[in-house]
């Protein structure tokens, strides 16, 4: 096992289950300390969740912002979603480095976030009116959780789509 400075140090996610489980633990067993070990132990897992969510919403960007990319005809925007996407891959690199934990959870992650990221991005597109023909057929023909699944490699990694046809 190791040890949990070590630990915090280097996962804190992984830490905040472990000290939570260890705090309900200590509660089952009758420690003598007068604290609230059910509540300390939820407020622990509260940190790994937030962590989580962070990663989550992160992975929800990128996926968003590479949709525009494959099917945005506009030539403005496309710096700008680039640098978010860029900018969004480092930040996971550093919660990744935080919390290696979590990196088991981008595949589950990124399924969960496809529909909402796919949706803020057609929204977008339709706002900017570039939901071009090509992209409406495959919307009435594929889900769009298909049309717009990313690997954690594509979302993690330095891949962006090409660039859609005028």
């Amino acid at each position: 096992m190791t040890d949990v400075s070590t630990l915090y140090d280097e996962d804190f996610v992984a830490w905040s289950k472990q000290q939570a489980e260890a705090l309900r633990l200590a509660a089952r067993t009758g420690s003598n300390q007068l604290l609230d070990w059910e509540n300390l132990a939820e407020e622990i897992e509260d940190l790994a969740k937030r962590e989580r969510r962070e990663l989550a919403s992160r992975i929800s960007t990128i996926i968003e912002h590479l949709a525009k990319l494959g099917h945005s005809p506009a030539k403005d925007p496309r710096n700008g979603w680039e640098h978010t996407i860029r900018r969004e891959r480092a930040e996971i690199e550093r919660l990744l480095e935080d919390s290696p934990s979590l990196s088991r959870e981008v595949t589950e992650l990124a399924k969960k976030e496809t529909g909402r990221a796919a949706d803020a991005a057609i929204a977008d597109l339709k706002g900017r009116g570039e939901l071009d023909q090509p992209l409406l057929e495959a919307l009435r023909v594929k889900s769009y959780l298909d049309l717009f699944a990313y690997t954690a490699d594509q979302i993690l990694g330095d891949w962006f789509p090409e660039e859609p046809k005028a």
